[in-house]
């Protein structure tokens, strides 16, 4: 039986959920809100899912009720009969929060890992898990892809000489070294403490930076701290020219600024979150992650492998 295939969105995902309906070849399906005074809602399908594929998009960056209207939705498309719902999730939410780091904490990402499956949700599909074990906490298969596919093709463009790969932090030493294989080029790293989150003790570099041009490497930026803290070292230890590269562009607080008055000529990220067009953002570039979901996602529809769309 020759299932038919739907596609739906979160309402803060909307403009990404349409690109990678584009390039899928299909149109977004409706869905209706209920909303309550005092700001409960209910989705509601437009159409009949019974029998379908349904794909359901939308990142789950705060707000939480980008959350809760991805596991509604899923819920809604199990309960009306969907014969499979996979969630595409191009940034996974509480990510960072992947085990215990002191006592009487949560570990968030499995916690969310069970509200998917409890949901209804038949598959995940997203991009750039902070920590590569949040696969292992569903009881579902997971589809990780990795957004290097995208950059890896921008960086050749580039044509830079002297190139040198950098992590800006410990925890991103394998993505960076992933990246500088591939490549062909030297790593460095920066090493950081911190007194909290998002509050930078100091930081170290390791490697030689001195007449090279560096590309930083990361999963996510949120307040560009790491980052910019990262690009102003490297600087003052003698390179030439500093850009950074990361998947996903959370950018809170006065992050923008940072990133407009910091050593960074340029910043890369993908669209999985989207930028907001009130801040500056004249150094940053954003390169879409629609054309990749789309290839997989029909792959996954064709049962074919998706082997062959990892670079790194």
């Amino acid at each position: 039986m020759n299932q038919k295939v739907l596609f739906f969105s979160t309402r803060s995902g909307l403009k990404l959920s349409k690109n990678i309906a584009f390039f899928y070849g299909k149109f977004l399906g409706k869905v209706r809100f209920l909303e309550f005074s005092d700001g409960e809602y209910t989705p509601c399908f437009e159409q009949s899912v019974r029998g379908s594929k349904v794909f359901l998009i939308g990142s789950t960056f705060p707000p939480v009720d980008n959350l809760m209207e991805l596991l509604l939705m899923c819920d809604t498309a199990s309960r009306a009969s969907a014969y499979n719902i996979t969630l595409v999730i191009p940034y996974f939410g509480w990510a960072r929060q992947d085990h215990k780091d002191k006592p009487r904490t949560p570990i968030a990402a499995k916690l969310i890992a069970n509200l998917i499956v409890a949901s209804g949700a038949t598959r995940v599909m997203t991009m750039d898990l902070h920590a590569d074990q949040i696969q292992g906490f569903f009881d579902i298969p997971v589809d990780h892809l990795y957004a290097s596919r995208i950059f890896i093709n921008y960086i050749k463009k580039l044509n830079i000489g002297q190139l040198t790969i950098a992590s800006p932090d410990m925890g991103g030493a394998k993505r960076a070294r992933s990246y500088a294989g591939y490549l062909g080029t030297d790593v460095v790293i920066c090493y950081k403490e911190r007194k909290k989150a998002n509050e930078i003790e100091f930081m170290n570099l390791i490697g030689n930076v001195k007449n090279k041009n560096i590309i930083l490497i990361d999963d996510m930026v949120d307040t560009a701290g790491t980052l910019t803290e990262a690009a102003n070292l490297i600087k003052k230890q003698g390179a030439k020219s500093i850009r950074a590269i990361a998947t996903h562009p959370i950018l809170s607080g006065n992050s923008y600024e940072k990133i407009h008055q910091s050593e960074i000529e340029e910043l890369v990220v993908t669209d999985t979150i989207p930028i907001n067009q009130t801040k500056p953002h004249d150094k940053i570039q954003v390169l879409s992650c629609a054309p990749l979901f789309a290839e997989v996602m029909q792959s996954v529809h064709k049962d074919e492998s998706i082997s062959n769309k990892f670079i790194i």
